[in-house]
């Protein structure tokens, strides 16, 4: 019959309307994968782009907390080197080391530790800016700064004097047979 498929042993047959039908079916269903891909493409980039964006603005974050910390180590510096001036503990200089302490604890509430200078030589946490002879090799004799890290970042390194083994010298003879 005309206008309709008809289907033998053979094969198909089918009229010019249902074949331009079937042409514009596959080619609307290759958009539709196309798009479809795009779309997902589309995504993935999106998703990409917002996990850069929330890492790149925690790294600046992170950098600008930094960098306030840094600032204020100095003050703690400051208040350091004024208590050691101290002769006799009053009410002032119990009030400066209140405000010390609690700057301190704010400072820790944000991550930051102090570098230990109570044991040996780590060039990964200490400078050394001296050298002095010991009986032992590294040990940390004297601190001139003290060091920090803010997380797993060293933020500033202790400055100590490190101690080297005595040498030695043995007197050794010398024969010159001429």
């Amino acid at each position: 019959m005309a206008g309709e498929s008809e289907e033998s042993g053979l094969g198909t047959y089918e009229t010019p309307v249902v074949k331009e039908l079937r042409e514009k079916l596959e080619e609307t269903e290759g958009k539709v994968s196309e798009y479809l891909q795009m779309a997902q493409r589309l995504q993935a980039d999106f998703d990409n782009f917002r996990k850069r964006i929330r890492r790149e603005n925690d790294d600046f974050k992170a950098f600008a907390v930094a960098e306030m910390i840094s600032e204020m180590l100095d003050i703690v510096d400051d208040f350091d080197r004024a208590l050691l001036q101290v002769k006799e503990v009053n009410d002032f200089v119990m009030g400066v080391m209140g405000i010390r302490q609690n700057l301190m604890k704010v400072l820790e509430s944000r991550g930051l530790k102090e570098i230990p200078t109570d044991g040996k030589f780590d060039p990964s946490y200490h400078e050394a800016l001296g050298i002095v002879e010991g009986d032992t090799e590294g040990d940390i004799v004297e601190v001139f700064q003290k060091g920090y890290c803010l997380g797993n970042k060293v933020l500033r390194y202790s400055k100590v004097k490190v101690t080297t083994k005595k040498h030695e010298i043995e007197e050794t003879e010398v024969n010159i047979d001429v």
